[in-house]
C-alpha cells in the first residue's frame, strides 16, 4: 500500500489506436476522483519519443506551433512541433507516421521523411537552439535521404538527376551535392529513441522494421541494398561512420541520417523525455504513481514508457502500478521493471473490441481495484 499522504501522479503513454496519453490520464483520474474524493491528483501524459511526443510537451508547458509540410507520400500535411524557449521537440510520426498514409495503404518503398527535415528547418528557423528529434512509428525506410533532402542536400543519379523519394530509389544514388545543405545555426540535434538497432544487417531498419510497414522478403532486400548504397555515399562525404552505432537503424533509418549528418547524438527516449516534462518535479510528494500503455507485453520491457516512469519513480522509492488494455507480462516480470501490479482492461471486460471502444469509461472502472489496493 502506498503511503498515506502525498499526491497521486498519473503519468500514461498512450493506448494506441483507442486513447491519446491526455486522454488516459484523464480518465484514470476521474475514476480516482470518483472513488477516492479526497485524493490529490496530478497528471503529467507522457511519451517514449514516439506517437504523443509532441502532445506530452505541450501538455507539460510547451507551445504548441504547426507547419505545412510533406507528408510519407508527398502529400502535404499538417504537423505539429512542440516549443519552450530555445528548445523544440519535433516528432517524426507529425509528418512521416504510418498513421499518415492515405487510406492507411502502406508504401514502404517509396515512403519518405521529407515532412521530419521540414519540420527541424521550421523549428531552428523560429529559433530553436535545441531539437530534441522523437522517432517512432514512421511508414519510411528511406535512411533518412528525404529529411536531407529537405533540408537541401541533392541526391543524385548517374545522369545527374535527382533520385525519386523512398528507400528502393536509393540503389540508385550515384552522388551527393552537400553543397545546399541547410546551415542549423549550430543548434543542437537530440534524437530521443529507444531503439539501438544499426542501420544495416539482421538486426538493421530494413530487416527488422520494414516488414512491419508492409514490405515483403524481396522488398527488405531492395531496402537494405538502397541503405548500404547511401550508408557508403554518405560516410564518405561527411567522413562520419555512423552505420553501426546505436540509433542508427531507429525510424527506418532516420537515426542514420541524423547522426551522419546533423551531428545528432542519441539519448534513450523515455529518461530523456522524463527529464524534459519535468517528471521529477512533479513526482516530488506523491505517494504513488500510475503509469500504463495499450499493451503491457515483452517491448514493454525494451525501454518503454511504463518501465521508465517505473525506473524513476522507483528511484525516489515512490511504488508504481500501471493500467493497459491488456498485459502478458507475469507478476515477475512487472516486479523486475519495478512496477508494483498491473491493471488491464481485459481483467473486467473479455471483448477485445469493446476494451478498444470503451476504453475511458472501463479505465474509470478499473481504478475502484487501485484505490481500494492502494488508496485506503
Amino acid at each position: 500500500m502506498a503511503s498515506p499522504t502525498g499526491h497521486v501522479l498519473i503519468a500514461p503513454d498512450k493506448f494506441k489506436g483507442s486513447l491519446t496519453a491526455s486522454q488516459v490520464a484523464r480518465h484514470v483520474a476521474a475514476g480516482l476522483a470518483r472513488h477516492r474524493p479526497g485524493v490529490q491528483v496530478t497528471t503529467l501524459p507522457v511519451a517514449d519519443g514516439g506517437e504523443g511526443t509532441v502532445e506530452a510537451a505541450v501538455t507539460a508547458g510547451f507551445t504548441l506551433h504547426r507547419a505545412e509540410v510533406s507528408g510519407p507520400t508527398g502529400q502535404p500535411v499538417e504537423a505539429g512541433y512542440a516549443v519552450r524557449g530555445d528548445v523544440a521537440v519535433v516528432e517524426l510520426a507529425q509528418a512521416a507516421g504510418l498513421d499518415l498514409l492515405p487510406e492507411g495503404r502502406p508504401q514502404p518503398m517509396t515512403a519518405t521523411s521529407a515532412g521530419t527535415g521540414e519540420l527541424i528547418l521550421a523549428a531552428v528557423r523560429g529559433g530553436a537552439r535545441r531539437v530534441v528529434l522523437g522517432l517512432g512509428g514512421s511508414a519510411c525506410t528511406d535512411g533518412g535521404a528525404g529529411m536531407i533532402t529537405a533540408l537541401g542536400g541533392r541526391l543524385l543519379d548517374a545522369k545527374g538527376a535527382p533520385l525519386p523519394p523512398g528507400g528502393a530509389a536509393l540503389r540508385g544514388l550515384h552522388a551527393l551535392d552537400l553543397r545546399g545543405l541547410a546551415d542549423l545555426g549550430g543548434a543542437e540535434v537530440v534524437v530521443a529513441s529507444d531503439v539501438d538497432n544499426p542501420l544495416l544487417g539482421r538486426q538493421g531498419a530494413a530487416a527488422v522494421y520494414a516488414p512491419q510497414k508492409g514490405a515483403t522478403r524481396e522488398g527488405v532486400q531492395v531496402l537494405e541494398a538502397g541503405l548500404r548504397r547511401w550508408a557508403d555515399l554518405a560516410e564518405a562525404a561527411t567522413r562520419t561512420p555512423s552505420r553501426d552505432k546505436p540509433g542508427a537503424g531507429a525510424a527506418g533509418g532516420v537515426g542514420f541520417a541524423a547522426l551522419a549528418f546533423l551531428g545528432a547524438r542519441v539519448e534513450p527516449g523515455i529518461s530523456y523525455l522524463l527529464d524534459l516534462l519535468g517528471f521529477t518535479e512533479a513526482l516530488s510528494g506523491a505517494r504513488l504513481v500510475i503509469t500504463g500503455e495499450g499493451s503491457l507485453d515483452p517491448q514493454t520491457l525494451r525501454g518503454k514508457a511504463p518501465v521508465g516512469v517505473a525506473r524513476a519513480a522507483g528511484r525516489a522509492g515512490v511504488p508504481v502500478v500501471a493500467v493497459a488494455g491488456r498485459r502478458s507480462l507475469t507478476g515477475e516480470q512487472l516486479r523486475r521493471a519495478r512496477i508494483s501490479a498491473a491493471y488491464a482492461l481485459t481483467d473486467i471486460e473479455s471483448d477485445p473490441e469493446r476494451c478498444m471502444r470503451s476504453a475511458g469509461p472501463l479505465l474509470e472502472e478499473l481504478t475502484v481495484a487501485i484505490a481500494d489496493e492502494w488508496l485506503r
